[in-house]
């Protein structure tokens, strides 16, 4: 009874804490002069890429370098700079890497055409096999077979 007691305990605390960190993590009250410069924040951190993380965005992230560059476009957005301006300042110091939804240039154009490059050769793919199929369903047919198939259908045109 006390062991179960005491289990019971320390998963509770175990439970507890993990959910304290997760509650802790990426809370920023941040207080602006006006609903632009808080609306161009929220567009930002929601657009740029945790450079640790890599799939979550800063607004996401609860690592330091996330907190940083949150630090860093609500500084710049208090400063007045525009939304622009600061995914230029961003690119340049990270690259194309760091935008969710990088420009299409020579660099990143696969990952622009890729997934439709996969699609089109599945497509094509499967348009081969299933026409190859069908020949060899209508090659391995004889005579007989063929000639039932043909009574069948005129029977159809007759109704």
């Amino acid at each position: 009874m006390k062991l179960m007691i005491i289990k019971n305990i320390s998963m509770l605390l175990i439970i507890y804490s993990m959910n304290s960190y997760v509650l802790a993590g990426g809370v920023d009250a941040k207080n602006f002069d006006t609903p632009e410069q808080e609306k161009i924040y929220s567009i930002l951190v929601s657009q740029l890429r945790c450079m640790v993380c890599q799939n979550q965005t800063i607004g996401d992230s609860n690592a330091a370098l996330a907190k940083d560059l949150r630090r860093q476009v609500f500084e710049m957005v208090e400063k007045g700079k525009t939304e622009q301006e600061i995914k230029t300042y961003m690119l340049d110091r990270y690259g194309d890497f760091v935008l969710y939804k990088p420009p299409f240039k020579l660099k990143t154009s696969l990952l622009w055409i890729g997934p439709f490059a996969f699609l089109l050769i599945g497509l094509v793919v499967v348009f081969l096999y299933t026409r190859r199929r069908k020949k060899q369903l209508i090659a391995e047919l004889d005579d007989t077979d063929k000639e039932k198939i043909r009574k069948l259908l005129n029977k159809e045109d007759e109704l």
